[in-house]
């Protein structure tokens, strides 16, 4: 990995204490709870303030490889710590015997150990003058590993996660100047921690559509990956089905690290077990992939009540209409 090294920049005219003295932090609490609610998150703030780092986050890697340079801050090296911890936790919790394939309960432990220190891991990444915001921020972090109960993964977890590097955003701990990191190197790290945990686990897609999903667990990397991929002078939408080019540039491209994920973990050909992927891959070029896994992503995700009615509200991410 090509890095280098910064302390994580701050804007010269806004100081990370007048940020945070801009929030009254509060615990995110459910706020979506009948279908007709989902018109509010939809004149959210939380949802503008989502989507636009959602969007901020695929036009900053538009053309780039994941092993380009990039600078890293502190903070993104503590991200990356937290995530060491949580696949650490899962070497120290094996699965256990029982007569279920699916849904192995030692996941059960795994989740208990960040259920109770989540606050102390969100704390240590928080420059001093942000502590306050532990406790709400820790919120999006322990929704963002799967369900304890059922013992699934889905696409509303991974907006969890991406929800708790918008609120590290909003409270000045992550900067503009860390885009690539976010994604490159926090973002790409927390998918080869949750691709461990479901497969240590077995633990089962939250909400799957099957083969007429784009993918049993995960969303936005193939948002983020396709945008990777804007303007390649070679690697079109169609080479992605062909299993060398996937296995000789996953290292490059999150959009192939995820078929390769695939290719591992199902049998059978491409076309049946991941049929939505195989009609992108007629696709023409990466422009139209895109955007149209964006909309996609607003109209299979964000604006699906099974996935929204899960999701928290607080300061950072307020249920409060934009303002005009």
């Amino acid at each position: 990995m090509a890095e280098t090294d910064q302390p994580s920049g701050r804007s010269a005219d806004v100081k990370p204490q007048d940020v945070v003295s801009n929030f009254n932090f509060v615990v995110p609490k459910n706020e979506i709870v009948m279908v007709p609610d989902m018109g509010k998150w939809k004149r959210s703030q939380a949802y503008a303030d989502y989507m636009g780092f959602v969007l901020t986050l695929n036009e900053g890697v538009k053309g780039k490889k994941l092993t380009c340079e990039y600078t890293i801050s502190r903070t993104v090296e503590k991200l990356v710590e937290l995530l060491d911890t949580l696949d650490r936790w899962i070497d120290e919790t094996p699965p256990v015997d029982q007569p279920s394939r699916f849904g192995n309960q030692a996941f059960r432990t795994w989740f208990s150990k960040l259920d109770k220190n989540a606050e102390e891991l969100v704390a240590a990444v928080l420059p001093d003058d942000q502590q306050a915001a532990a406790p709400e921020i820790a919120v999006y972090l322990k929704e963002s590993v799967g369900n304890q109960t059922r013992i699934d993964y889905g696409t509303g977890h991974e907006a969890a996660f991406a929800a708790f590097l918008c609120c590290l955003c909003k409270v000045g701990a992550l900067q503009a100047e860390d885009r690539l990191a976010i994604v490159f190197k926090v973002f790409d790290r927390y998918l080869q921690v949750m691709r461990k945990l479901q497969k240590t686990y077995r633990m089962e897609p939250a909400g799957s559509q099957g083969v007429w999903g784009l993918d049993d667990f995960q969303f936005l990397p193939f948002i983020w990956g396709s945008s990777q991929f804007l303007d390649h002078p070679t690697l079109e939408p169609r080479h992605f089905i062909d299993e060398k080019v996937v296995n000789d540039n996953c290292q490059d491209y999150m959009f192939l690290e995820c078929i390769k994920f695939i290719n591992e973990m199902k049998t059978g050909p491409f076309a049946e077990h991941s049929n939505q992927l195989w009609n992108i891959s007629a696709v023409p070029v990466w422009s139209k992939v895109n955007q149209g896994l964006i909309k996609m992503y607003k109209a299979e995700c964000l604006e699906k009540f099974p996935v929204i009615q899960h999701f928290k509200f607080g300061s950072l991410l307020s249920i409060k209409p934009v303002k005009p």
